[in-house]
């Protein structure tokens, strides 16, 4: 199959807060213990200035707030927040790296990363590149739950005032839960809905299609191929029965979420192919979910001389009432390939557990 490159690339540059920190050495801070030290709330150094103990704390060499590396069973992921760190760029918050132990490299282009959060989409502010990009840009709280979980906490963001919980787990043999919630802590949706929307840049696979069951108005359950030609045209694929309409200004900037394809999809998964791999993500839901494609989204490969497509999708609320708390699941699987009815197999049984 041919793929048409990109006629517009999506912004990639992150702006975020930067956080100053003073690496000073706890052996030069004399009557204080280190257990002591990290646990402070402030605490004045050289004549009185004042950090606060998370800055003290990443100062420290042995000690990574950022991101942390998980392994169970043939996976293994690396959870980050918005920082960046060596290849890692900033911004890219969610799985910076997924690996399976029968792979050589992870199904994420190891820059940037997957089940990314980075839009909070109500119809407005669209043409500012830091507001549209605001979930990257916004600061972003890690914390290792323990060997096989983290979370991700994002206070309520400066424009959209929307505060999220992200957590991931790693579970045996080879699945990543990712469960999010959400609340809104002011009334900023004039036009009635607030949208969610995640990027996966999948790493340069030779086949860069979704795979979904579902079709044209009058088809159903069909395996059904989505590769888009051109980044932001026909996008996003609603379910069967998604009906609402998301309101934009005439004369705004183009988007994935604006441009809807005429393809629906009746079970809420899709799954990619990735080497000998696949990659199958499911919803608990079908209710608010849309699945979205660019074949370019994550740029471009040069050793392999191809783009990298990006396999998103979006979770959508309409009339979201203020502080008031929205959720849902998410369970992807990354396994050696197999066949149809072997993935919706791992769809039932997952469902089956809720």
């Amino acid at each position: 199959m041919m793929h048409a490159p990109c006629q517009h690339w999506p912004e990639s540059d992150s702006t975020g807060d930067h956080v100053m920190t003073l690496n000073v050495p706890l052996n030069s801070l004399p009557g204080i213990h280190r257990r002591d030290f990290l646990s402070a709330s402030t605490i004045a150094v050289l004549g009185g200035a004042v950090a606060s103990s998370s800055n003290l704390r990443a100062a420290l060499p042995d000690e990574n707030i950022g991101h942390a590396t998980l392994r169970v069973g043939d996976l293994t992921a690396v959870i980050g927040d918005n920082s960046a760190d060596d290849e890692h760029r900033a911004g890219y918050n969610g799985v910076w790296s997924l690996q399976h132990s029968a792979a050589t490299r992870s199904v994420f282009v190891p820059a940037v990363a997957g089940l990314n959060l980075e839009h909070i989409v109500t119809g407005e502010q669209l043409d500012d590149g830091k507001i549209f990009f605001e979930p990257r840009n916004a600061a972003m709280n890690f914390r290792k739950l323990d060997d096989h979980s983290a979370e991700l906490h994002q206070p309520p963001t400066p424009t959209f005032h929307v505060e999220s919980w992200t957590q991931f787990q790693l579970v045996a043999p080879h699945y990543l839960d990712m469960t999010f919630r959400c609340k809104a802590h002011q009334p900023v949706f004039s036009r009635g809905y607030l949208a969610l929307f995640w990027a996966s840049y999948i790493n340069a696979p030779a086949d860069k299609s979704m795979y979904f069951q579902g079709g044209l108005d009058g088809q159903k359950d069909l395996w059904t191929q989505f590769c888009t030609q051109w980044h932001n045209d026909q996008s996003t694929v609603r379910h069967r029965d998604d009906a609402f309409e998301m309101t934009f200004p005439s004369d705004g900037r183009d988007a994935l979420f604006k441009s809807l394809s005429r393809f629906r999809f009746d079970l809420p998964f899709f799954y990619g192919n990735f080497d000998d791999l696949i990659w199958l993500v499911m919803f608990d839901r079908a209710e608010g979910i849309r699945l979205t494609h660019s074949p370019s989204g994550g740029g471009g490969n040069a050793a392999l001389q191809t783009t990298n497509p990006a396999w998103d999708f979006q979770f959508l609320v309409q009339n979201p009432e203020i502080m008031k708390e929205y959720s849902f699941r998410v369970r992807t699987v990354l396994r050696p390939r197999c066949s149809r009815a072997e993935m919706l197999g791992e769809f039932m049984k997952w469902k089956e557990t809720m």
